[in-house]
């Protein structure tokens, strides 16, 4: 370990290790003045300077927690407002003034994707405990149907006391959307009034907004377009569902502040967002060469990698930089928890291609109650584990493996709130060095147009197969009427899907061979 290289912030409970990065001195000193210009401009994002260029829009996430700092007096109280009501709400709740007709509310259903889902997923993960929890807690984070059957089976009978989040920014959220139709759907199934258990997350005036109003939903809160939905943890998007489930969202609010607080040092050496930015720059030789493995060595914190990956991959992947040039950045990343990750991919990540680097969560408290000893030498559970952490990192370190290693004292509210913060931090300082845009996602956009595409080739077949009735055709036939010959891919599979899917209206006759099937409605 070098002393240089080791963060201590004992008041914060984190330490950061940067030992195991082998930083060079002439890296360090060449990057004094990229690192300060950006620390520079993360004080102007700060200050409501226009961050996010192609949507015009400022980026306020740093505020959430620290609403002094919103450039305007009302941004300031649109923040305080809204974390009240949150408060209220959740209050009003787990006392028993806002229930469903059945009774107090006992489940909560999150309808969400992306950084609507994986934000509170990983914090209800992390902090959840199921003889704590005030409310038992449930996703639709896919519009994929037998997920959501699954879920529901899971609810049960519970359905008629779960209390449902829908949360969408723009409202238009085609996963979301569909899981708030299929949720509609099953209370009515059931008897029960959709609206009397339906709270809406979303911007003011949306298409979310506008049908929770005239549906007559329980509540209403905002979201803002200058937050976006990977950094809107510290929003209503991930305190609500923290609130609801009895999660202490002040603590967590203060640990992300706390957070935010050690990271705005001047001192790069001394900043571990900053350090942290320029490790990845450093091992990934600025261009993401090279692949970012979470091990937490925490069961709580196994969804971390699944919250890191859209956190840094949506934020810093991206074809152009702010010049208009083609860059192709980004850095990929996985990972699993320690010690499963021993019996998975170690193996591979030790000798296998050195296309990585490793970054560690070391938690130091093993459980709240005692420990049994596990061998005779007195050894617990949790020493085993630390033992695993430890031999693991020097293992790929001795194969030139390298990593970075995060330690905090405890899973707390104010822990995971330091996490988040800064986190979201080192990806706006690598953004910086790097010169690319880490507010907007135009690769989703252009995902979501291709997906509408499809669905519109879709009703053109359904609409071909019912003016024909009965009249069999290979795929070819059926892309070639509907004048979609170049997608005769999509055409194929689309109709596998409708036999599959809707057996009693669409058939599917073998010819000689897969490609001669004929598809008709029959």
């Amino acid at each position: 370990m070098k002393q240089s290289f080791y963060l201590s912030h004992q008041k914060a409970q984190f330490w950061a290790d940067f030992s195991f990065v082998d930083f060079s001195e002439d890296y360090l000193s060449s990057m004094a003045q990229p690192i300060a210009s950006a620390l520079e401009q993360m004080n102007e994002l700060e200050g409501g300077a226009i961050s996010n260029p192609d949507e015009n829009r400022m980026v306020g996430h740093y505020w959430l927690r620290n609403p002094e700092l919103a450039p305007t007096d009302e941004l300031t109280s649109v923040i305080r407002e809204t974390l009240e009501k949150v408060k209220q709400v959740s209050e009003q709740v787990h006392s028993g003034v806002l229930q469903s007709p059945n009774g107090s509310f006992t489940d909560l259903l999150v309808i969400g994707i992306g950084g609507s889902a994986l934000g509170p997923q990983f914090v209800g993960k992390a902090l959840g405990h199921p003889q704590a929890d005030k409310l038992k807690v449930h996703f639709f984070d896919n519009t994929d149907p037998d997920g959501i059957d699954l879920t529901l089976s899971e609810i049960g009978t519970g359905l008629q006391t779960t209390l449902v989040l829908v949360i969408s920014k723009s409202g238009g959220t085609a996963e979301t959307r569909n899981g708030m139709l299929e949720a509609e759907h099953a209370f009515s199934e059931s008897g029960l009034d959709f609206s009397k258990h339906a709270i809406a997350v979303t911007g003011l005036g949306s298409k979310l907004y506008d049908y929770s109003q005239k549906k007559g939903w329980l509540d209403f809160i905002p979201m803002w377009d200058w937050v976006g939905g990977r950094t809107s943890e510290t929003a209503a998007v991930g305190l609500l569902p923290a609130a609801l489930q009895g999660i202490n969202i002040d603590s967590f609010l203060g640990g992300a502040a706390e957070m935010d607080e050690l990271t705005r040092n001047s001192e790069f050496r001394k900043n571990p967002a900053a350090m942290l930015a320029l490790s990845w720059h450093f091992l990934t030789g600025g261009k993401g060469k090279k692949d970012m493995v979470i091990l937490p060595y925490k069961d709580r914190l196994e969804l971390f990698a699944k919250y890191l990956q859209q956190l840094i991959m949506e934020s810093l992947g991206k074809e152009k930089d702010l010049a208009g040039n083609i860059v192709h950045q980004g850095i990929s990343v996985y990972g699993n928890k320690g010690s499963t990750d021993q019996h998975a991919y170690v193996q591979q990540l030790r000798e296998g291609v050195p296309n990585f680097f490793a970054t560690f969560i070391e938690v130091l408290k093993h459980r709240d109650s005692p420990s049994i000893d596990v061998d005779e030498d007195g050894m617990t559970s949790g020493d085993y584990l630390h033992g695993f952490f430890l031999g693991t990192r020097d293992a790929l370190y001795e194969k030139e493996r390298k990593s970075v290693t995060l330690t905090i004292t405890e899973i707390t509210p104010a822990a995971i709130g330091r996490l988040i913060a800064l986190f979201e931090r080192a990806v706006g300082l690598y953004a910086t060095l790097t010169g690319i845009n880490a507010y907007h996602q135009p690769g989703v956009e252009a995902g979501k147009k291709a997906a509408s595409a499809v669905l519109e080739v879709r009703k053109l077949i359904i609409r071909h197969l019912n003016a024909n009735q009965g009249t069999g055709q290979t795929a070819t036939q059926i892309a070639d009427e509907i004048g979609q010959q170049e997608k005769i891919g999509w055409v194929y599979k689309i109709l596998e899907s409708l036999v599959i899917n809707q057996p009693n209206i669409f058939e599917r006759k073998s010819g000689e061979s897969t490609l001669e099937d004929l598809f008709l409605a029959s």
